[in-house]
């Protein structure tokens, strides 16, 4: 939806359904992001979009409202690499959320000590060309080598170029994330050559992470999902140590097809159908890989 005045757009669900599926105590929606609010934070000139407020109260009122406990709070692409909106989230968290930053490659290894204080635990690097202008592999490299320790690289790519990265990923030298699988065709089902690239990838190194998120946006089926529920079961199963899960709210870009945030949650238990997998994807995985200290 776009105000036509302002030019602004909102992506999220008014009012998203309670979902039926209850996470486990202590569980972590492990990606989401915050809009602004823009006169606290402005928006980067270079973004692609330009989104209403969707600042942190309304993230941790939709965080109690879906049954989660912390957040892991990724910095939007409209912010550029200016991270005050989700380090100032992270602080109004009250020790509920971590981050991940988004950063220039020149970055100083002290303003990377002070993303560390303030609650960051990553850096993305975004290879999607209709939100980023310019991915230089080999500056992404150069600070990914000096990054404090316990951190990771997010990675964020569509499935077309999955093996022109892989010589960049491979020569990674800290735990990759990737987010929503590298944006796979469900529709090819678990079997089709995009999970099969994906797969070969995870078994290439035991630190590959992934996030089974978004059906919203790689399952063109529309609400349920049921492409996607199909093709990502066996996927998570497969390896149950290295899946985290979010929201994605509040959505960017999806004005056009704003998911029902309680339906993304009731996704949960058709990807990861035992108490034990949930366990794993909700709590104990993401707090190894952002709460570990």
């Amino acid at each position: 939806m776009t105000d036509q005045d302002s030019g602004r757009i909102t992506s999220w669900h008014a009012s998203p359904s309670k979902p039926t599926f209850v996470p486990p105590p202590g569980a972590v929606d492990a990606h989401c992001h915050v809009f602004g609010p823009m006169a606290l934070h402005p928006f980067s000139a270079k973004a692609k979009y330009l989104p209403e407020d969707a600042g942190p109260d309304m993230l941790f009122a939709l965080r109690d409202h879906l049954g989660f406990s912390k957040n892991v709070i990724v910095q939007a692409s409209c912010h550029g690499t200016d991270n005050s909106a989700t380090l100032g989230a992270i602080a109004a968290s009250q020790g509920m959320a971590r981050g991940v930053a988004v950063v220039d490659p020149e970055i100083s290894e002290d303003d990377l000590a002070q993303l560390h204080l303030g609650g960051m635990r990553g850096i993305r690097f975004n290879f999607l060309k209709r939100l980023v202008d310019n991915a230089p592999k080999d500056k992404f490299l150069e600070v990914a080598r000096r990054l404090p320790a316990g951190w990771h690289v997010v990675i964020y790519f569509e499935a077309d170029i999955l093996e022109e990265l892989r010589p960049f990923m491979d020569a990674i030298p800290v735990p990759l994330v990737i987010d929503h699988m590298g944006r796979p065709n469900v529709s090819q089902g678990p079997d089709g050559p995009d999970m099969r690239a994906f797969r070969r990838l995870l078994e290439s190194r035991d630190d590959v992470w992934f996030k089974p998120t978004c059906p919203d946006r790689l399952d063109e089926s529309g609400d349920p999902w049921s492409n996607f529920a199909a093709a990502v079961a066996p996927l998570v199963a497969d390896y149950q140590d290295r899946v985290i899960w979010g929201t994605d709210w509040p959505h960017p870009n999806m004005q056009d097809k704003i998911p029902d945030d309680g339906h993304l949650v009731d996704m949960i238990p058709r990807i990861a159908p035992t108490a034990e997998l949930q366990r794993k994807l909700l709590v104990d995985n993401p707090m190894r890989l952002y709460w570990a200290d």
